[in-house]
């Protein structure tokens, strides 16, 4: 747990005061107008951000602060109706499916047995089952967590099913109106007269939260051939969205729509620099004395056979020092691989050591070693001797780490994506909310009336406990900026809510 503050300074949670920028009066008797917008029956389609979902669960609390929610109480100030979202049984998160756990409950900032802070699993056992029960009732929030944008438009996918096969996706379940309805078509059966859409992030997220473990799909127009942690295909996301702002602008007076923020700049990549590890003087040595023939004698000679060149030679070369700052080991998969050749003459390696420094490297500042690795990097291996040591002798796996080279496929699809998102907006007339700007100012540090709000782990404000999803505080800023664009394109004068209203990270087991 403490390695996840090893690499930051937290002593409190207090941020120093400074001139508000979200802050609005709501007096009694104060007018406002709807101007050109309808607000009576607001309704919000997205994933796991239009739901609510922080601290790496779907709970009530977080759902209340839901940025959606955030919305609708200001919207009722002006006349709009009840906004009603699928709430969870407990605040605990989780889900069970046939009386099994499928879903982990929220974390929460906790101390371990030596009074080191980190995040953990509250404890309980969670209470919301997921039934093929089927809902037919008013709905206002259909943000699904983990939806990608041709999710939304699947039929089947909220038949619970398909749920333990990965084909349909437990938190719809829980509240779709029949086994074979599509998000899109619930929501449109709600009659809305207005809508939020922020959809996109997870047609990215998934292949940089596992490292570039996945398949770029670009050239693959086909969807249900796609694994959980693939990049969807520019062209498939274009058709989607074109459908979901077609259909629901098609019979509303009008709606928000987001783009999606840079989502290497997050914590969940952020926090664990590339060189975290310390080592003794004693095992350095011993390290650097393991790796000599493969620096000096493997890497040479495949130079020689011309296997590799010179520049890869010295990106695999591998080294320790006494002290703070060595750059993990890890596997990289976009490098030459050297397993076959490493089993065969000159070097006649065993299978186990030539596909142990087949693809070798220790990483640099252009990779991003991701937050749940940081409660690994630099413990022994169970079993494995003095020097087995996680991230050291013993490479992280390609799913620890995004390399450049996978950023930047992330970063492509990302901005064609926010290029169609924009292009769309602008061809339906409808508000548009630049969260990539914000997230930047955030990571910059963004002035609020409690304080001033960042990215960094835990003491920022903006991100919860998974370092994906933000706190209640940070979907408030998000509303603000959507009722900022909502006043500007449809001159009305919905009035903000003051962030210090809301919470920031949850430092305790409630």
């Amino acid at each position: 747990m403490k390695k996840y503050f090893t690499y930051l300074a937290i002593t409190a949670f207090v941020f120093t005061s400074c001139d508000p920028e979200f802050n609005d009066s709501v007096e009694d008797g104060d007018l406002y107008s709807t101007g050109e917008a309808d607000f009576t029956n607001f309704v919000s389609v997205g994933n796991s951000l239009t739901a609510g979902f922080a601290d790496n669960a779907l709970y009530i609390e977080g759902q209340e602060n839901s940025f959606p929610n955030i919305m609708a109480k200001q919207f009722e100030l002006l006349g709009g109706g009840d906004f009603v979202q699928p709430l969870m049984n407990d605040n605990l998160g989780g889900l069970l499916l046939g009386g099994n756990q499928i879903m982990d409950t929220r974390l929460v900032l906790g101390v371990d047995e030596e009074g080191n802070p980190g995040p953990r699993n509250i404890s309980g056992t969670p209470t919301t089952e997921v039934t093929n029960s089927v809902y037919g009732g008013q709905m206002n929030n259909f943000g699904v967590p983990g939806a990608k944008s041709f999710h939304l438009v699947a039929p089947g996918y909220g038949n619970v099913a398909g749920v333990q096969a990965g084909a349909a996706n437990p938190y719809f379940v829980r509240f779709a109106s029949s086994n074979e309805t599509t998000v899109l078509g619930d929501a449109m059966e709600q009659n809305p007269s207005f809508f939020s859409l922020w959809i996109g992030n997870n047609d990215i997220l998934g292949y940089a939260t596992a490292g570039g473990a996945g398949v770029n799909q670009q050239g693959n127009l086909d969807p249900t051939t796609y694994g959980g942690n693939d990049i969807t295909d520019i062209n498939v996301f274009g058709s989607v969205y074109s459908d979901l702002t077609e259909t629901l602008a098609s019979s509303t007076s009008g709606g928000v729509v987001f783009n999606i923020p840079d989502v290497t700049t997050i914590p969940f990549f952020t926090t664990v620099p590339h060189n975290p590890v310390p080592l003794s003087e004693d095992l350095a040595v011993i390290l650097n004395a393991n790796f000599q023939g493969y620096n000096e004698q493997i890497l040479p000679g495949l130079v020689q056979q011309g296997v590799i060149s010179e520049e890869e030679m010295a990106l695999r070369q591998i080294s320790f020092s006494a002290g703070q700052g060595n750059a993990v080991t890890m596997i990289d998969e976009d490098l030459t691989d050297l397993t076959q050749i490493l089993q065969g003459p000159p070097f006649n390696l065993d299978p186990q050591t030539a596909a142990l420094l087949g693809q070798l490297r220790q990483a640099n500042e252009t990779d991003l070693v991701v937050l749940p690795a940081a409660s690994f990097i630099g413990s022994p291996v169970p079993g494995g001797g003095s020097t087995a040591v996680n991230g050291v002798s013993v490479p992280l796996a390609d799913q620890w780490v995004l390399t450049a080279s996978e950023q930047a496929e992330v970063e492509q699809a990302r901005v064609a994506y926010n290029s169609i998102i924009q292009s769309l907006a602008n061809e339906y007339d409808l508000a548009f909310v630049d969260v990539a700007m914000l997230l930047q100012e955030v990571e910059e540090g963004l002035p609020t009336d409690s304080g001033v709000l960042t990215s960094e782990f835990a003491a920022g404000g903006a991100f919860s406990l998974d370092g994906v999803h933000l706190t209640p505080r940070g979907y408030a800023v998000v509303a603000n900026r959507a009722i900022d664009a909502i006043n500007e394109k449809y001159n009305s004068s919905v009035p903000r809510v003051n962030p210090g209203d809301f919470r920031t990270i949850q430092p305790s087991n409630n």
